[in-house]
């Protein structure tokens, strides 16, 4: 599998005519290599993948990641290098960049470290752009990548179950959080065991809980906390970070209540974010364009009196963003084997609802892969 994916990076690579292509964001060297290392440039130590349109692909990886490299990466060859050892990081990249005459980078992903160090070796001008070339190869999933798909599908929903039981009055909100996690986690090892033959990959989710309820729901990103819900109250669960089984990413999220709707003017509003992610979905198949999408989504929020929305949506996979985004401005036509997550909401100032699910786009339409109820009727817990 990835070394198909080289061979079309490559064969990219020579249709743009960039000689030498130097990679850096862990998500693509994942994509190209089946490689990931947990500390990565977050501890300082750079990871670089140097693909040639017609030479052997090296990775240079911090020693503290050898084993691990061995093991997992499809690469021609492997250079380690050490903290404070010589030039590092940077002791391979003279001799592979030498009378190269253009070089590609990701633009905008490539550590400010490594892209200083670069600048001192070649013309700035030879410099292009691959990022979008990862990113259109990226697009369409292969059968493989749309098990993990259906797999990260089904870790989500064990979690939204887990959280959704957790839910009652006078429970914190990290109780929630742990739930949901032991849930996920046992779901992923479940998955692990049976369809995939290894270790390396841990089932343990991770990222924090994003949750809010009562009268702090309006903080979208809000995290688990120490605050306690209460009867009445509408209590928000968001997986769009914790979804990432076998490094696959997912969008889904819920809306629920605590006994009642106590406020009864919410339940208008939540049924609109619940339509707009109807509209959304009456259109969503391949041919259409992702801006298309969003403008469905959009007309019914505005249409009862809400504000402009944000995105409607996102494509995922080995990245939380990947492209396209369901967004005005985005003329991306949607293609099967596209994976994207497909929100409702509507915000005010005292209230905001939010239903969102993640969806394969398919030769007919699509096929849902999260799966949670969202009519009012059963969200009131």
């Amino acid at each position: 599998m990835f070394n198909k994916r080289l061979t079309e990076f490559r064969s990219r690579l020579a249709a743009a005519d960039v000689d030498v292509a130097l990679i850096t964001d862990e998500d693509n060297v994942y994509y190209l290599t089946g490689y990931f290392d947990y500390l990565h440039m977050e501890f300082g130590r750079p990871t670089i993948l140097i693909v040639s349109k017609d030479d052997a692909s090296l990775l240079i990886t911090p020693a503290i990641d050898l084993e691990s490299a061995k093991v997992l990466a499809t690469a021609d060859r492997i250079v380690a290098w050490n903290d404070g050892m010589g030039n590092e990081w940077r002791e391979e990249l003279p001799a592979a960049l030498r009378g190269v005459d253009k070089v590609g980078i990701e633009l905008d992903l490539m550590p400010p470290l490594v892209r200083q160090y670069i600048d001192t070796l070649i013309d700035p001008e030879s410099i292009s752009n691959v990022t979008p070339i990862l990113s259109d190869i990226r697009m369409i999933k292969s059968p493989d990548e749309l098990q993990l798909a259906r797999h990260a599908g089904l870790v989500a929903s064990a979690m939204m179950e887990a959280g959704r039981d957790a839910i009652e009055d006078g429970v914190a909100e990290f109780e929630v959080a742990i739930a949901t996690s032991q849930a996920g986690t046992r779901k992923a090892a479940q998955l692990l065991e049976e369809y995939y033959n290894t270790t390396d990959m841990s089932p343990n989710t991770h990222f924090l809980q994003i949750m809010a309820s009562g009268d702090e729901i309006i903080k979208t990103h809000h995290r688990a906390s120490t605050r306690v819900m209460k009867s009445g109250e509408p209590v928000f669960l968001c997986f769009c970070g914790m979804t990432n089984f076998h490094r696959f990413k997912l969008g889904f999220d819920r809306t629920f209540w605590i006994d009642e709707i106590a406020d009864k003017s919410q339940e208008q509003v939540y049924e609109v974010a619940v339509s707009s992610q109807q509209a959304a979905l009456a259109v969503l198949r391949p041919g259409v364009t992702a801006e298309s999408v969003h403008a469905a989504y959009a007309e019914v929020i505005e249409s009862a009196g809400y504000d402009y929305p944000f995105r409607c949506g996102r494509a995922t996979g080995f990245s939380f963003l990947e492209k396209p985004q369901l967004v005005t401005g985005d003329k991306t036509v949607l293609q099967p084997g596209m994976v994207l997550a497909i929100d409702g909401s509507v915000a005010t100032d005292t209230f905001r609802a939010q239903v969102g699910d993640s969806y394969i786009i398919t030769e007919q339409g699509y096929e849902q892969i999260t799966d949670h109820p969202k009519d009012a009727g059963q969200v009131i817990l």
